[in-house]
Order: C-alpha cells, then sequence, then structure tokens
C-alpha cells in the first residue's frame, strides 16, 4: 500500500502527485515516488515553458512521458521559474533514478507565499495514497 512509496515529511505535495520542496532559492518541484511507478520507465519529459516565465497553480507546465502513457505535469503554486533541470532533456531517466534528488524538474519563485496552505502534508499524502493504491 502506501507505505511502499517514498513519501517524504519534508516536502508538501499536490493531489496530481507532485511535489513540492521549499528552498531558499525557490520551491523545487518534481513528480513523486508513486507517480513515477505508475508511469514506469520515464523516455521524455518536456518543459512548455522557460525560465522567467509565470505559472499558475494546478495548471500544466510540461508533460512527462513513459513507456506507458503520456501524463501532464501540474504546477503546485503560481509563481515565476528561476530554473529548469536541463539535465532531464537529455536524461529523462534520472526521474525514475531520483524523483527527489537529480529528477527535480523547476523551481518557481511564489508569488503568494500563503499559496502553499493548499499543498498536502507527507502525512494527508500517505491518506491520499492508501484511497488510490490498492
Amino acid at each position: 500500500m502506501s507505505d511502499k512509496f517514498d513519501v517524504r515529511d519534508n516536502v508538501l505535495y499536490t493531489k496530481d502527485h507532485e511535489w513540492a520542496d521549499e528552498k531558499p532559492e525557490g520551491i523545487h518541484v518534481g513528480i513523486t515516488a508513486y507517480a513515477v511507478d505508475q508511469l514506469g520507465d520515464i523516455t521524455l519529459v518536456n518543459f512548455d515553458v522557460k525560465v522567467g516565465d509565470a505559472v499558475t497553480a494546478g495548471k500544466p507546465f510540461g508533460t512527462i512521458e513513459s513507456v506507458k502513457t503520456l501524463s501532464d505535469l501540474f504546477s503546485p503554486v503560481s509563481g515565476k521559474i528561476t530554473a529548469i533541470n536541463p539535465a532531464l532533456e537529455s536524461q529523462p531517466e534520472l526521474v525514475n533514478a531520483g524523483c527527489y534528488g537529480n529528477g527535480w524538474m523547476i523551481t518557481i519563485a511564489p508569488s503568494d507565499a500563503g499559496e502553499k496552505k493548499g499543498l498536502l502534508s507527507a502525512a494527508a499524502y500517505r491518506e491520499l495514497l492508501k484511497s488510490v493504491a490498492h
């Protein structure tokens, strides 16, 4: 069940299975271990944004493709893109190898610090996984 997936206590989550880790330079964003498990082998990560672009919480910022499917990537918060992981262009498998590490996707400077209230804690995300991961 949900404890087979790596859910980290120090990050926040979305219902769309993205994680958000607040750092001094902004909020690092990636997909969760559950999402990686569901997708299988990642073959392509495509960003529809560039550094300096604005993103809106809950709206797609790109797509991720695997041997199984193509899925949208959703922004957990609104703000400006301050960094994009350049390694994913040539090495999308980094997401499989370490979704919370070298597989991070974008960094966002949030436009409203209070917006994180809409994100799930690790405990709430574990509860969500219990309902979807049978």
